[in-house]
């Protein structure tokens, strides 16, 4: 099984990340992680710290001539930014010259002073970051190359941004993944796309901030991941947990979710078809996301995931109150993005490829990645005898 834990500050001098359950062989280079990393700082709306963190990778261990060994994974992905925030986020003794007491609304600064007994709220925010998804994206990348070995693949597309909704009625395939990226917002739908920059423009004149929604698509995901037989090993409550996980994420959906549950049973359920060419049975629809009874179909697995607009503004217009003083005021401003959606949806790709690679491992098992797809495509041979 795979696990992984992130580490760093997002303005202290590295983030790591350690993932421990991939099998040997799994060719991995550092130029992969950097590459999903740089898909990660994609969007329009996006702050200028996005041009300024390079995303430095560094391998610290489990990975020889390319391959990984077995042994844990360990990434480091130092900060650009650290030589000017060395004094103030220096792990020595000293004292900040500026601590914020203006907690921000929307954020976890008041929340996290209040549990940990702060009375600064830099030391929430800074790991409260987003930034942290930069850690997460690095362990997907991993997990999205051992998808590959059993020919699965995870895209997403923007399908909303603030009151700007893009056409789904065609879904598009994993061949269209690098179509997407080359999108400035990540949409799919062409038409769409104009009516998208144009809103974050709006809200960008007016120093506002939008949310919107990502549909994350996985393809070539065996049938049997997951599991009805426990609360905790059905896969649609684990991709929610893991969507629901991301920095700014306030609903979830699998399949028609939501829409569905307006629907007649007659029309709500994908009716079950035998495919003689395929020998393997096919679903007439896909409403239900690719997931029935806390187990995939094999059909295409989908979610969708909201965020909510952020929640520092160009603008300081939200009331807060200064936790030293008491008195009304507004709340300080870090540096921030208009949207942040198109980046959401590849946390989003990263979120659902270590899940359903976790659950991949904990159906066929394997300590290489060659007896993992052998143990694959024997599972496979079951279902059409």
């Amino acid at each position: 099984m795979l696990r992984f834990l992130t580490a760093g500050e997002s303005h202290g001098p590295a983030l790591t990340v350690i993932l421990e359950g991939l099998p040997s062989g799994l060719p991995i280079l550092i130029e992969d992680i950097s590459d999903e990393l740089a898909r990660r700082r994609l969007g329009f709306g996006r702050g200028p710290r996005m041009r300024l963190e390079l995303d430095e990778v560094e391998f610290l261990g489990g990975v020889r001539h390319g391959r990984t060994l077995g042994s844990p994974v360990a990434i480091m992905i130092r900060n650009t930014e650290w030589p000017k925030w060395s004094e103030e986020m220096s792990p020595g003794l000293g004292k900040t010259a500026s601590p914020l007491h203006q907690p921000r609304p929307g954020h976890a600064d008041l929340v996290g002073m209040q549990k940990y007994g702060f009375d600064d709220a830099r030391n929430v925010l800074e790991r409260a970051s987003a930034r942290e998804t930069a850690a997460r994206v690095a362990a997907g990348a991993l997990a999205k190359g051992l998808l590959g070995i059993i020919d699965a693949q995870v895209m997403s597309h923007v399908v909303q941004i603030g009151d700007a909704v893009a056409d789904t009625t065609v879904r598009p395939e994993f061949e269209d993944l690098a179509t997407i990226d080359e999108s400035s917002v990540r949409c799919f739908d062409k038409e769409s796309e104009e009516k998208m920059i144009t809103t974050i423009e709006a809200a960008a004149k007016a120093g506002d901030s939008l949310g919107g929604r990502v549909e994350v698509l996985g393809y070539g995901v065996p049938p049997g991941l997951g599991s009805h037989v426990h609360w905790d090993r059905r896969i649609d409550g684990l991709l929610a947990q893991a969507m629901m996980s991301i920095q700014a994420m306030k609903a979830v959906e699998i399949g028609d979710g939501f829409e569905g549950s307006g629907l007649l049973g007659s029309t709500a359920h994908d009716e079950i078809l035998w495919d003689d060419h395929s020998e393997s049975y096919q679903r007439g629809s896909a409403r239900a996301g690719g997931v029935e009874g806390g187990m995939t179909t094999g059909e295409v697995l989908i979610a969708r995931v909201a965020m909510k607009p952020l929640a520092t503004l160009n603008r300081p217009v939200l009331r807060t109150v200064d936790t030293q003083t008491k008195e009304e005021t507004v709340s300080f401003r870090e540096r921030t993005d208009v949207t942040a959606v198109p980046a959401a949806g590849v946390v989003a790709e990263t979120m659902m490829a270590l899940v359903v690679a976790n659950e991949a491992l904990r159906k066929f098992g394997g300590d290489s990645v060659e007896e993992f797809a052998r143990n694959h495509d024997a599972f496979l041979a079951t279902l059409k005898s």
